[in-house]
């Protein structure tokens, strides 16, 4: 079993350049990549994309990589054409604040340099490029990584998953002994009542009144409801030892668990039994929010 919950970082260094990997997971329906790459890495979002399907099949995973070094050791580069136009731009920007009767504070070389347009970043992007058979080394490992990371968090939630089976069976039996006893209770009281009914009313009909006792039988019978949620907790345990990706089970296991604490529920007809479906709504749906988690 795995989580599809997980980090891992990978960082490396080469020609000058430091760079950090880094890739996070969280609960998903489907398989959701995300990548953020700088400039002059675009062509890493490639590898990513098909090698994470190969080793994940649900979640959300982002995947970014932070880049350093490559501006301070090859010092930075003016766009001229850039710094003219962010110039005119600024100078038309402070007559028409000036005609409008607004004061704005001048630009300083701080707010030029800080343009996009002013520094020319290329040489990062150049180096980047020929770096990019190494930094794409580091990929099968991060996804490896962030891989086992999600399995020991899959290996917390089967053991919390197994204890919630385990609860949901302690309470499915106690159900059962419940019901036996409730069934006893609820024969002695109608037979009671049919027997002074018959003794109070001529208009009676007992071969009726024996109809509708069997029919109030069935309807509180909970016998099926028992016997499915047996069912579905022996397979909750053979999901819970499988070695592939079972998320999607056990979201529908849940639904069919929940359906049958309902309808116990329901059909109760005493407190003590009532408590007991109760009980067995409340681990429901706290496996539920554990088995949201699992891939």
């Amino acid at each position: 079993m795995k989580s599809m919950t997980g980090y891992a970082s990978v960082s490396g260094s080469a020609t000058g350049l430091d760079w950090v990997w880094e890739a996070r997971s969280v609960n998903a329906r489907g398989l959701d990549i995300r990548v953020r790459v700088p400039e002059g890495a675009e062509a890493l979002e490639a590898d990513i994309r098909k090698a994470a399907p190969a080793v994940f099949s649900r979640g959300t995973v982002s995947v970014s990589l932070r880049v350093s070094g490559g501006e301070v050791e090859g010092g930075f580069t003016l766009n001229s054409d850039g710094v003219q136009s962010v110039l005119a731009a600024a100078l038309s920007l402070e007559q028409s604040a000036l005609q409008a009767g607004v004061n704005i504070a001048p630009l300083s070389l701080g707010d030029l340099l800080g343009h996009r347009m002013v520094v020319d970043h290329g040489r990062l992007a150049d180096r980047l490029a020929k770096c990019r058979d190494t930094i794409a080394a580091d990929i099968p490992g991060l996804l490896a990584d962030l891989d086992a990371a999600r399995a020991a968090e899959g290996d917390k939630l089967r053991a919390i998953l197994a204890a919630q089976v385990a609860e949901m069976a302690r309470l499915t039996e106690a159900a059962a002994t419940t019901a036996e006893a409730r069934a006893a209770r609820a024969g002695d009281v109608l037979r009671a009542r049919v027997q002074t009914l018959l003794h109070t009313t001529e208009r009676a009909d007992e071969a009726r009144l024996q109809q509708e006792l069997a029919l109030l039988a069935v309807k509180s019978d909970v016998t099926e409801e028992l016997d499915r949620l047996r069912a579905h907790i022996a397979t909750a345990h053979e999901l819970l030892a499988a070695t592939v990706p079972i998320g999607r089970k056990l979201d529908f296991l849940m639904q069919e668990f929940n359906r049958e604490a309902n309808t116990l529920c329901s059909k109760a007809g005493a407190a003590d039994l009532t408590a007991i479906g109760l009980d067995l709504k409340v681990v429901i749906d706290q496996m539920r929010e554990q088995s949201a988690n699992v891939e």
